[in-house]
């Protein structure tokens, strides 16, 4: 199996200053995948990026947009589209580095739409919330959506997107909303409760398009089991139905226990079972074709390394054993990253990721969740929102 790994030292100029978005945690995973090893694995494919073409992001975003990105930097009193605002603060050379997380989504989207990779992977990536014409959520401009508007261009005609992160993706939803082209699925923490307030389960896509959006809204306080009871009672079976070309996988590792911003509760090892579990299904449904990018994740020692580092070993070959000791070189140079933070041993939590598959008529808050996200888009699929087995 051939892998494709996109990376450059300058996808770390996506720097927002003293922000929770701080892409040390992006440096730190890439070191701790070459220290075990995971990027010298053979057919492993190491390319550098190119930045996103004008003609390539307007593909999502409008025209006036681009041109804000590139005047605000310049004008300390600028304001509108979502910019210069506490989440989406304004830094030089904003546009090119925002249209270098672009280029590299889109490399690992042709690496694989081509053939010349079975899996992909652009950790700096999964920019979710940018919508056509406004910044949100950290994320200037949407890799996600401008890679998957690019598969639509050379002839794709049905993409599934899965969203993993804590966080609606709300911005890949809207720009897709109307397109049966393209089958958006996010599980979340739910809008009551968190950023961006949006991905309820009525949300099941625009007219032409019923059922291209598929949004699994869970309450507060969800861990291992929850999670992946919810996961394997909606996803698999309106992917399978929706029978896709290829897979887009956002990997966000802003579910975990210890993340600042949200009040899920996973462990490193249940987000490493989410994502073999979408693996499996890019296996079963599209010979394998899987693009993946990162996300969310403000554990920036704690958890994203660990996290991503297990996502680049299910892209470039076998998962990585969780019982694995992380390299001391490894852990000195993240003690000195960032000083007073507690630097974690090995790539497990101890986690336990076993859980009890659904069944109609629960009545905890998960399963009704689960009903509600069931009833709103299962019989767009043909599927019973009732029976267990779909």
């Amino acid at each position: 199996m051939t892998a494709t790994v996109v990376w450059s030292d300058r996808l770390l100029g996506y720097d927002l200053g003293d922000h929770p978005l701080d892409p040390v945690r992006v440096e730190l995973t890439m070191r701790l995948a070459r220290e075990l090893g995971v990027l010298d694995r053979p057919a492993v494919e190491l390319v550098a990026p190119e930045p996103a073409t004008e003609d390539e992001l307007l593909r999502v975003h409008r025209r006036d947009y681009l041109e804000a990105v590139r005047a605000a930097p310049d004008d300390p009193f600028f304001r509108g589209y979502g910019l210069n605002t506490p989440d989406n603060p304004v830094f030089d050379h904003m546009h090119e580095a925002s249209a270098l997380i672009c280029g590299a989504s889109l490399a690992a989207a042709r690496a694989v739409w081509s053939g010349r990779a079975r899996r992909a992977a652009n950790i700096s990536g999964g920019l979710h919330h940018a919508m056509p014409a406004r910044a949100a959520g950290f994320c200037v401009y949407d890799d996600p959506a401008v890679a998957i508007a690019d598969l639509l261009a050379q002839g794709a005609e049905r993409i599934a997107y899965l969203d993993i992160d804590v966080h609606h993706g709300d911005g890949v939803q809207e720009i897709f909303y109307d397109d049966p082209r393209v089958l958006t699925v996010s599980l979340h923490e739910g809008p009551m409760t968190l950023f961006p307030g949006t991905g309820f389960a009525e949300e099941t896509g625009g007219p032409g398009a019923e059922g291209s959006a598929v949004n699994v809204p869970l309450p507060p306080g969800t861990g291992d089991a929850g999670w992946l009871r919810a996961f394997h009672a909606v996803v698999p079976a309106v992917v399978r139905a929706f029978r896709p070309q290829l897979i887009v996988l956002q990997a966000g590792a802003d579910s975990h226990r210890l993340d600042p911003l949200a009040n899920l509760r996973l462990t490193v090892d249940g987000q490493r079972a989410a994502q073999l579990a979408v693996r499996d299904l890019a296996d079963e449904l599209c010979e394998g074709r899987l693009v993946a990018t990162g996300g969310g994740g403000y554990a920036l020692v704690e958890v994203v390394p660990r996290t991503w580092t297990h996502l680049l070993a299910m892209v470039t070959g076998e998962p990585l054993d969780p019982s694995t000791p992380l390299p001391a070189s490894w852990r000195e140079y993240a003690a000195k990253r960032l000083p007073g933070r507690d630097v974690p041993v090995s790539l497990t939590d101890g986690g336990d990721v076993t859980f009890t598959p659904w069944q109609p008529g629960g009545e905890h808050a998960l399963d009704r969740a689960v009903m509600a996200a069931r009833k709103a888009v299962f019989p767009l699929h043909g599927l019973d929102p009732h029976d267990p087995r779909d």
